[in-house]
């Protein structure tokens, strides 16, 4: 049934982009932050929706205020730092938390969703170039002084969820230099209660092929934790709290710290996920929402 129901939520999801492209052209330049980052989150939530995916959201509860609207007045803004396994990490955080991401410039150029994810602030970073990274901590720096949350994939590309690799630090100094909150943030999938890799998007796999494999998924749930923010000291170095980072998301995930090149994990390998606590649960993203967010 899944493997019949799927064009049809091909279908349904590209109408969904359609009118996420519409909104966000031309209802966001009339609105402030706020409303423009209700309408995400809700958006998001429906793109999730459409995938049969159910959000989990464990680890620290949020203030309801910053679920619903991405900033607190009078605050500075945080930075999140993430694993990432598939471009839909994005929705999943944004239906999480309303955010600002961090981008490879190729994903502007994606049809369709990469539009979208202009239109709704994605910072693009032009690797190779040789200012590139002075650039991009100017912007994350503006945006954090104004309150919002960016999102840092700090491995800088994807894997099948089951190892983490190295963190990149360049991204952390504005926080560092503006005194924001760092908070690591864990990814992972799941089928039945274990772990998987349905939803990676790795390597030459293309995005047809990445989503094909989530709609024929069972079961399949995404699970985003909220770590303990990192307490930065007057010693603290963008290097230490990277690594901290990482520490802290391996050991939630329960997964290897950049294992062996020639020791790829068996293609069936699955892993018992260990008892979470979540705040939040959707018990299907279709029909209801996290309990620690407001609507």
């Amino acid at each position: 049934m899944r493997y019949l129901i799927a064009p049809l939520r091909v279908l349904i999801l590209l109408l969904h982009i359609l009118d996420g492209v519409l909104i966000s052209g031309l209802l966001f330049p009339a609105l402030d932050q706020p409303k423009r980052n209700r309408i995400i989150r809700v958006w998001s939530r429906g793109l999730l929706r459409i995938c049969a995916m159910r959000l989990i959201v464990a680890g620290n509860a949020l203030d309801p205020r910053l679920a619903r609207d991405g900033v607190l007045e009078g605050t500075r803004g945080r930075l999140v730092l993430a694993n990432h396994v598939s471009w839909i990490d994005v929705f999943a955080l944004l239906a999480t938390l309303p955010s600002r991401f961090v981008a490879k410039s190729e994903i502007g150029r994606w049809p369709l969703i990469g539009l979208l994810v202009t239109l709704v602030g994605t910072l693009y970073i032009e690797r190779g170039r040789r200012h590139a990274v002075a650039a991009m901590n100017q912007r994350v720096r503006d945006r954090l002084k104004e309150g919002h949350s960016v999102v840092v994939f700090a491995e800088g590309t994807t894997t099948d969820g089951f190892s983490l690799l190295p963190f990149h630090s360049n991204l952390i100094a504005p926080a560092l230099e503006e005194g924001c909150e760092i908070w690591p943030v864990a990814v992972r999938y799941m089928e039945g209660g274990v772990q998987t890799s349905a939803a990676c998007f790795v390597g030459e796999m293309g995005l047809v092929t990445s989503l094909w494999n989530i709609l024929v998924a069972r079961d399949i749930a995404v699970e985003i934790a909220l770590l303990p923010s990192l307490v930065a000291t007057a010693e603290s170095t963008r290097h230490q709290l990277a690594h901290r980072a990482r520490v802290a998301i391996a050991n939630y995930l329960g997964v290897a710290m950049d294992p062996p090149p020639h020791a790829p994990r068996p293609a069936n390998a699955a892993t018992a996920i260990p008892p979470a606590s979540p705040i939040a649960d959707t018990s299907h993203a279709r029909t209801s929402a996290p309990a620690n967010a407001s609507q």
